[in-house]
């Protein structure tokens, strides 16, 4: 633009020397002069003061020109915003066989916002019959690569996926991908979020709809048009108020881009200029290209939505790509002033003005007749609330800390990184709603300062699933389901128990355990006398009854009996660190802090077939352009025997079909779920950790300032886990035997204990509520209790 300048200013006529002095000599015989030619002295003075004003401006004003060239050249050239990253749900994948339900595709495309028609015509519509489901999938981004719309049929067996095919050819897919869910952003340096769409992916409508209504002489114009600003003073005069701007796009971009909103004419006047550079250095397309990324639409919470890609999903929820016309209008009705035309608050408001944009558009040629007619008649159709998407604060916290733990370098906001995670809408969905459902009724019980946290991972890979972080989930604080570190009670009770059915020469699920008074003494001579729950003794009590039924004394003479150092071992190998775990006995009844992510961890690894898979939320992530910048890898590594935690997970379905957890086999008798209730010392804290086929869920409720809570496992995380596996649709505990595990009768003898007994009979003995059967070998009886024998 100084070039500008420069080729202006030699054009101006500069007067030689010569010339000075033939003006100077004529000057002489002019009427008003001295005699010596000269200029009165006054009026020389006030043309000298002229012209260095004059010179001054100009050199100021190309100054002023070459400073604002500057400014917007560097802006333009490099990265013009600071683009968030995108965060994104897992893939749900659909192959023939795979575990996915009927059910579960209708709950995937309701939350993905699909429309239910009869027959599917668009993207994003489906329909349903029995067991099949027909849809239309987005194009999307997903990490491998660029996604096609395609039209399919999927259809269903009861439990799984029978087939997915084409609707049109019929031809079958192997396997099949719907595009995950768009979760959030992770922010910028500023406040300002936006998805960035090119000009050619925006609907021609739109454009058409924001010229005709802000700009129609964008295309014509220099960037200012005076046209604009003449029509626009008409108007606002016959008005008698402000009811047209004379700003042009070029004008919007260059204030919003680089001004504030002061009212001044020096800002105006640095505006025009502005624009008047940006006209000249760069065509109209990549103007407007600029201006429909950098359009303020609203604000969600401390954040501004920029763009009308974004502000498509802030107000309806959709891709912009399947909006209506009249919904189109609606955002470029948004552009003059979203708080004063906030839909939610003032919808009359807001229709009358989405009604002049396409009354603009109609007048303009760009729709019939028909299609304004019928878009008037149209409700706004808005979401409940605005928002670009779901929030999960406590996942997103951990989110974070994997990304600067993961990716190389660390973590950098503002590149408009694509983050692919592992989370589960239908999951989460399910979390937050029993949290809120559930704790609103125990706060009137128990105080409303009662807390919560949940955390909900996939049974075999350790994909964290769902997250909830407190009573209230959509709130950002402090994330108790990854930072409370909590006495952890009864639920460390599984690790001693495998620890010693790792030991198949000294223990069964069928061994005796000691139930009498107990007082152990540590070398400085303190002594502990730890006692059951409901403050009894069994005299003995069968290893397998003693974890079903939680009790206490039966759990510190095995974990004795085995070893500290042992027990400590087994922990350290299901995923806790060792650090955390002191050496003395009271461990045994969970005398120590984890986190319910860390108990999450030790839980997955039993369920897992004593396979630890690292717990982890983040599965890719990809830069702008598609190229992969990290990629989880499987991380399954055998830890402990499959037959020790098959024998353990066998157990701790006895805790839910006969023990402590059996609320949950009396809603649910079928399923054969697994789990383990804890309460810590002085009802502090309580736990629940359930296990289905799908997923290992850990639920902790207690308080933050560590008073008693009066809640129990059972009484408390054992009924928000049952309400939240009915949401879930929950999937049956199907244990694969491993080798080496053999079948044994028993009978329990008159004290209590077990007595091997019946070899080669087909039915085997049971116990009663109470422990005790003497009958033999009876033909109704249907109980095994397992072993290891001969490995």
């Amino acid at each position: 633009m100084l070039s500008v300048h420069i080729q202006q200013l030699a054009k101006m006529k500069v007067m030689t020397e010569s010339e000075q002095q033939s003006a100077h000599t004529s000057a002489r015989y002019l009427p008003g002069k001295n005699s010596d030619g000269g200029e009165p002295p006054r009026r020389s003075k006030w043309k000298i003061l002229l012209a260095l004003i004059l010179v001054g401006s100009l050199i100021a004003l190309g100054g002023l020109g070459w400073t604002l060239n500057k400014q917007i050249a560097d802006k333009f050239a490099g990265q013009l915003w600071q683009l968030p990253s995108v965060v994104y749900a897992r893939e749900l994948v659909l192959e023939p066989g795979a575990q996915v339900r009927y059910e579960d595709l209708v709950k995937e495309l309701k939350a993905l916002n699909y429309r239910k028609v009869s027959k599917p015509t668009r993207v994003g519509e489906y329909s349903t019959s029995r067991l099949k489901v027909e849809f239309i999938r987005r194009p999307f981004q997903s990490r491998s690569g660029p996604q096609q719309a395609r039209h399919v049929i999927a259809e269903f067996n009861y439990s799984s996926v029978k087939r997915v095919a084409d609707a049109n050819t019929h031809r079958e897919y192997g396997i099949f991908s719907v595009e995950p869910q768009m979760l959030g952003m992770l922010e910028t340096d500023s406040n300002e979020l936006r998805l960035y769409k090119p000009k050619s992916e925006l609907p021609s409508t739109l454009i058409d709809a924001l010229l005709a209504t802000e700009d129609r002489d964008f295309y014509t114009h220099d960037g200012v048009s005076v046209v604009a600003i003449g029509r626009a003073f008409l108007a606002n005069m016959k008005a008698g108020r402000t009811v047209q701007g004379g700003s042009t796009l070029t004008q919007q971009l260059a204030k919003n881009l680089f001004l504030s909103s002061e009212r001044s004419l020096w800002r105006k006047f640095k505006e025009a200029y502005m624009a008047l550079i940006i006209d000249y250095r760069y065509n109209k397309d990549e103007i407007l290209d600029a201006y429909l990324n950098q359009v303020y639409l609203a604000q969600s919470g401390s954040d501004a939505v920029h763009g009308f890609a974004l502000g498509a999903r802030f107000y309806f929820g959709l891709p912009l790509s399947e909006l209506r016309i009249d919904q189109q209008a609606l955002l470029v009705g948004m552009v003059k002033g979203p708080s004063y035309y906030n839909p939610w608050r003032y919808p009359e408001r807001a229709k009358e003005r989405r009604d002049l944009v396409l009354s603009l558009l109609h007048d303009t040629q760009k729709i019939d007749d028909e299609t304004y007619k019928k878009a008037i008649k149209q409700d706004l159709d808005l979401q409940p609330k605005g928002h670009v998407a779901g929030r999960q604060p406590a996942f997103f916290s951990l989110l974070k800390q994997e990304l600067n733990k993961r990716v190389s370098q660390g973590y950098k906001p503002g590149l408009g990184l694509r983050v692919y995670t592992t989370l589960d809408p239908i999951s989460q969905a399910s979390a937050e709603g029993v949290v809120r459902a559930k704790m609103s009724a125990l706060k009137k019980q128990h105080g409303k300062q009662l807390e919560t946290a949940m955390v909900v991972a996939d049974r075999q890979t350790g994909e964290i699933r769902a997250m909830v972080g407190g009573s209230r989930p959509e709130f950002e604080g402090f994330n108790r389901a990854l930072d409370a570190r909590r006495q952890i009670g009864s639920v460390v009770k599984p690790a001693v128990y495998l620890s010693a059915l790792a030991r198949p020469e000294r223990f069964t699920l069928a061994s005796n355990l000691d139930d009498k008074p107990l007082t152990l003494t540590d070398e400085k001579g303190k002594t502990w006398s730890p006692r059951n729950y409901d403050r009894q003794f069994r005299g003995e009590v069968p290893l397998v009854q003693a974890l079903a039924r939680s009790y206490n004394i039966p759990t510190v003479n095995l974990g004795m009996s085995v070893g500290l150092d042992n027990v400590v071992d087994t922990l350290v190998d299901l995923g806790v660190d060792r650090g955390q775990i002191p050496q003395v006995p009271a461990i045994l009844l969970g005398a120590f802090t984890l986190s319910p992510y860390e108990v999450t961890q030790m839980y997955q690894t039993i369920a897992n077939e004593g396979r630890r898979s690292e717990l982890t939320a983040l599965s890719a992530v990809t830069d702008s352009d598609g190229e992969m910048i990290y990629q989880a890898l499987p991380t399954a590594k055998q830890v402990v025997s499959k037959q020790s935690a098959w024998l353990t997970m066998y157990a701790m379905q006895k805790v839910v079909s006969e023990g402590t957890a059996r609320y949950l086999d009396s809603i649910l008798p079928s399923l054969k779920l697994a789990g383990k209730t804890g309460t810590s010392d002085e009802g502090r804290d309580s736990w629940y950790v359930g296990v289905d086929g799908r997923e290992v869920v850990t639920v902790w409720m207690g308080r933050d300032d560590n008073k008693n809570v009066k809640l129990t496992g059972s009484s408390g995380p054992l009924r928000l886990y049952a309400d939240y596996i009915q949401r879930r649709d929950p999937e049956p505990v199907k244990l694969q035997e491993p080798k080496n595990i053999t079948d044994v009768a028993y009978q329990v003898n008159q004290q209590g204990g077990l007595t091997q007994a019946c070899i080669g009979q087909v039915e085997l003995p049971v116990w009663d509520k109470d422990g005790r059967q003497s009958q033999g070998c009876e033909n109704k009886v249907s109980t095994i209790i397992r072993s290891i024998f001969n490995w």
